[in-house]
This record gives C-alpha cells, sequence and structure tokens, in this order.
C-alpha cells in the first residue's frame, strides 16, 4: 500500500530544501555522463572490445531503471530521507571502487553501484511532495525532474577537463566527492518525511525485474557479436519477454507490489509512460554522439578536432539550457498545462535532431544543437511529473512518479545499448583502433528522431489539461493554490481526531480505506487535530486514525456528494456515519 499526504508539514522544510535535493539529483546524473569525454578510448583504457566497453555506460543505466521503483518503494516503507542517504553512499562506494581498478569486470561492478544512485530522483520529488506547499510544489518538481538532464549535461565539460590534464580515474574520486558533499547537505538541510507506507517489501520483485531487464539490455548491446539470428541473441530475447510477463503477472497479484502495474492500465499515464522512454533515447543520443565527433582528428575528413575540454564547453549548453528552461516551463505550464510543454518540447527535440543531421560540420553547430536539445529536453522532462500526478488519484502519486521515472531509466538505457552497437557496428578499423564513422552519427541522430516522432504522436493522445478532472501541478499564484485545495477538500472527508478528554490530537495518522481493503489515501492531523482526505472516486470508505497512546479508531463514510465533518473520537468504539 502506499500513502499519500494532503496536509504538507510544509513549516519543517527551510528554503534551502529543494536546491539541496537538486543538487543531489544533479550529481547523481552526473553518473550517467561521467565518461562520455573518454568513451572513444574506453576499449583501450580497459583492454575489451568496443561492444564490452559500452557495459561501462550502460551497467549505470540499467542499474539505474532497476534501483529506481527499489529505492521508491524502501524509502516509503522506511523513509525517503534515510533511502536518499543510502542511495548517495551506494554510489560513493561504487566510485572508489571504479577509482581503483582498470578490470573491466571490476569497472563494470564498481558502475553498477553508481547508477544505483538514480533512485534519488523520485525520492527526492516525494519529499517535496511531502514536504512543500501545493504553490511550490509544480516548480520543484520541475527542476528535480530535469537534473537528470543538468546533471548529464553539466558533467561533460568537467569530465572533460579532469580527463584531459590527469588520469581519468581521478574523475571517479571527483564523483565520489560530489557525493560525500550532497550526503552532508542532505544531513543537515532535509527533514524526515513523516509519512510511512503499509506492507512489505517485493524482493521477488526487484529480482524479477533486474532479471528482466538485464536479459533484455544484453541482446542488444552483443547482438552484433552474437550475430542477431543466433540462438544466443534470440533466446536471451525470448527468455526476457517470458521473466517480464511472469514479473507482472505475480506483481498484479500482490496487495503490495513492487511496482503497481494497475496505474499503467489508464491511457493518461500509459501514454505519458510511453512517452518518457522516447525522451529517455533522444536525451542520451546526443550525449553520446557530439563529443565524440568533436574530438575525432580532422585526419579522418569529419571529425573537428577538439579537446576534450573545448568539446565539453561545446556540449555544456545541453545541461544549462535544461536548467534555464524550468521557469520558461512553469510559466507556460500554468496557462497551456502540461501537454502543451510536452508536445512544445518534443517539436523542439525534432527540430534539433533534424538540423544536426546538416550541422556536423563546424564545431559552432554543435553549440546550436546542444542549445535546441537542451531546451526541448528542459521542457519535455519538467512536463512528465505533472502528467502523472494530474492523471492518478492522490494515493497514487508516489508508485506512477516511481513507474515514470524508470520508463525514462528504461529509454536512456536502451539508448546506450542501441546506440553503442551502432557506432561499433559502423566504425572503421585504422591500425588496430575502432574509429567511429560520420555515417554511424547521422544513423544515430536518425534513430533519436524516430523515437521523437513516436513520442510526439503518444503525447498527442493525451487528455488535454481542461478535459482532466484531476488537478494539475502548475505553478500557480498563492490565492489560486488556495482555492484548489479548498476546492480539493470539498471533494473528500475532513474533520477533527478528538482524545478521551475531547482534546485535540495531532498528528494522528487518519487513513482512507476503499470497501476492497486497500489504501485510498493518508494524512496526518494538524495541531487544532483537523484533517482532510481526497475521496479518488465516489463511494463507501472507512476512516480510521490511530494516535501514541491511544486506541484505534474506524468509521465507515459513503461519498455521495455531501461532505460533513466526520469527528473522529480516539476514546470510543468504531461507528457507522453516514457523508
Amino acid at each position: 500500500m502506499t500513502q499519500t499526504t494532503t496536509d504538507r508539514p510544509a513549516g519543517r522544510a527551510s528554503g534551502a530544501v529543494v536546491p539541496v535535493l537538486a543538487f543531489a539529483g544533479i550529481v547523481v546524473a552526473v553518473m550517467q555522463t561521467l565518461l562520455v569525454p573518454v568513451i572513444k578510448d574506453l576499449p583501450q583504457l580497459l583492454d575489451t572490445a568496443p561492444s564490452n566497453a559500452t557495459w561501462v555506460l550502460t551497467s549505470t543505466l540499467l542499474s539505474g531503471a532497476v534501483a529506481t521503483p527499489i529505492m521508491g518503494r524502501l524509502g516509503d516503507l522506511y523513509g525517503k530521507r534515510r533511502m536518499l542517504i543510502l542511495s548517495l553512499a551506494v554510489m560513493v562506494v561504487g566510485a572508489l571502487v571504479s577509482a581503483l581498478t582498470s578490470d573491466l569486470l571490476l569497472m563494470i561492478a564498481g558502475r553498477t553501484l553508481q547508477g544505483f544512485a538514480m533512485g534519488a530522483i523520485p525520492l527526492g520529488i516525494g519529499l517535496m511532495r511531502d514536504m512543500l506547499p501545493r504553490e511550490k510544489l509544480g516548480s520543484a518538481m520541475a527542476l528535480m525532474s530535469s537534473s537528470i538532464g543538468v546533471g548529464g549535461g553539466l558533467a561533460l565539460p568537467a569530465a572533460a577537463l579532469v580527463a584531459q590534464h590527469s588520469d581519468w580515474h581521478a574523475l571517479y574520486y571527483g564523483a565520489a566527492g560530489l557525493g560525500v558533499v550532497a550526503i552532508a547537505l542532505t544531513l543537515l538541510v532535509v527533514p524526515e518525511s513523516p509519512m510511512r507506507a503499509e506492507g512489505s517489501f517485493d524482493l521477488p520483485g526487484a529480482l524479477g525485474l533486474s532479471a528482466g531487464l538485464v536479459l533484455f539490455l544484453l541482446p542488444i548491446t552483443k547482438g552484433s557479436d552474437w550475430g542477431w539470428a543466433s540462438g544466443t541473441t534470440l533466446g536471451l530475447f525470448a527468455a526476457s519477454a517470458l521473466v517480464l510477463v511472469l514479473w507482472g503477472v505475480m506483481e498484479l497479484r500482490l496487495k503490495a507490489p513492487l511496482v503497481d502495474l494497475r496505474t499503467t492500465a489508464r491511457p493518461a499515464v500509459l501514454f505519458t509512460n510511453l512517452a518518457s522512454i522516447m525522451v529517455g533515447v533522444s536525451f542520451y543520443v546526443v550525449s553520446l554522439v557530439l563529443p565524440q565527433l568533436l574530438q575525432l582528428p580532422t585526419s579522418t575528413g569529419y571529425g573537428l578536432g577538439q579537446s576534450m575540454v573545448v568539446a565539453g564547453l561545446l556540449v555544456a549548453p545541453l545541461g544549462l539550457t535544461m536548467m534555464f528552461t524550468a521557469p520558461v516551463y512553469a510559466r507556460l505550464s500554468a496557462k497551456y498545462g502540461p501537454k502543451f510543454t510536452l508536445i512544445l518540447g518534443l517539436l523542439i527535440i525534432a527540430i534539433g535532431y533534424g538540423a544536426g543531421l546538416g550541422l556536423m560540420s563546424a564545431a559552432w553547430q554543435s553549440l546550436v544543437i546542444s542549445v535546441l536539445l537542451g531546451a526541448g529536453i528542459g521542457l519535455a522532462y519538467s512536463s512528465l511529473p505533472a502528467l502523472i500526478v494530474g492523471a492518478v488519484p492522490a494515493s497514487e502519486t508516489g508508485a506512477a512518479n516511481g513507474l515514470n521515472t524508470l520508463m525514462r531509466s528504461i529509454g536512456t538505457s536502451v539508448s546506450s545499448a542501441v546506440i553503442g552497437m551502432v557506432l561499433a557496428n559502423t566504425a572503421n578499423n585504422v591500425g588496430g583502433v575502432e574509429i567511429p564513422t560520420m555515417h554511424g552519427f547521422r544513423v544515430s541522430f536518425l534513430i533519436a528522431t524516430g523515437a521523437v516522432a513516436v513520442g510526439l504522436l503518444l503525447a498527442l493522445f493525451l487528455p488535454g489539461s481542461r478535459s482532466s478532472n484531476k488537478p494539475q501541478l502548475r505553478a500557480s499564484s498563492e490565492e489560486d493554490a488556495a482555492l484548489e485545495r479548498a476546492e480539493q477538500v470539498l471533494r473528500g472527508f475532513q474533520g477533527r481526531v478528538l482524545g478521551a478528554d475531547g482534546s485535540p490530537v495531532a498528528r494522528a495518522k487518519v487513513t482512507l480505506i476503499d470497501r476492497r481493503g486497500r489504501q485510498a489515501g493518508a494524512t496526518l492531523s494538524a495541531e487544532d487535530g483537523s484533517y482532510a482526505l481526497i475521496v479518488p472516486a465516489q463511494g463507501s470508505y472507512v476512516v480510521a486514525a490511530r494516535a501514541t497512546g491511544h486506541g484505534p479508531l474506524a468509521s465507515s463514510a459513503t461519498h455521495a456528494g455531501d461532505e460533513r465533518p466526520i469527528d473522529l473520537d480516539l476514546s470510543l468504539p468504531g461507528e457507522t456515519v453516514s457523508a
């Protein structure tokens, strides 16, 4: 079961919470592109084939995809701040492992540990949802969601500067240092959320998802070596499909699954998640292609002959533009809705990649591509959390956002494997060294353009903001936010929690349970004992209250449009009321 809170303890959150959480997201995202400046040299540095070297990047993305729902569920059960710190600590350990080795298998193991920190993104969004007032939540979530791209873009020039003037292992020491800083800031600034989910951790679900994704991505990466029609390749694809189907059946039967697949049955959620995969694919292509094109020597006939640092600086506007796009998104979304901003972002990405097919002959052209793609990806990434929150009941926002982040991670994982395979397959062997070709770069851009076109088609099927009856998270005025909160309360149950002497009971957990016995919402009572619960749909519910030192109480309540206050007296046995 998952919880949701309608009374966010905003007073506990300082103004530094959002910047600190966004910084943690940026640090985590650095892991995705940390090695891009040296990607062309990885086969020599690790003494392995190019197709094997791509797993140094793919392993991080894969573990990030798996870690997203795992850490999200653990955060719901044991505390989001606690799991955020654990995610960052695992990243630091992984960075140190990679810093101390040049062995391929150990390097992949360290990179896998680094990827587990990707769970920090949905954990940060969850903390914001629990602590921030609604009028600030939309823009904060947009910034946290964009941190994936911002960190990836800003890592390129910094990593290039380090790799050019020092041993490439120093990149990992720097990443470990950033992780330690993020942990310290989180401990000092970010409070723990009081919200907890009921139930247990779905270990079989975690293992099944991990196995299914590994079985799927392994043949994508090695298919060109093994042969696409070989028994090994086809067998792994078939095994992946079987494992993921069985995993899905198992998840649907559990009361507290790792991933709530039922939310994906809603068209708005389904199309948003599928579009998210396409956005993830498109984001990683530019990070893999442009740095290599810029650094190839001019003697190849198409390389631009730039140093690592210059190449990183030319691609850096990708992340910077994403960062500056967040406030633009807030204004556009407030006026036109997140569906509009997602479609606009995808159109800009398509223009960027389309133009990029003919803008590969000069260094300044890479700068134009980076700015265009940064603006488009920033708008698209910022739109996704608002679309998800606006498409599901309040009791399911946590699970739904975790699943959406998983979809984006799968997109970047597939992108890394596919583009790595394309560049390796189209490379020329010059003196025993595999050199990427212009044909490979253009095919990669065409793949990204195709992914964006599919994403755009999916986005068109999303319901418009006017047709949706769910509240959208947009930047708005204090008055608009107050009115929206009032409207939400009128659509649910409200009242007070009272003790034996009739005095109000603060911080009592009030839970809304539907007719199937599932949790439909939860909150904590305020200092004056008041509470408010949103009703996801009309029907019969049980409102249960529990507080330390008091006996539990449950009252039946039927939501039929007449929302009279329901006071819960913890000194009395359960009683039936009509609302």
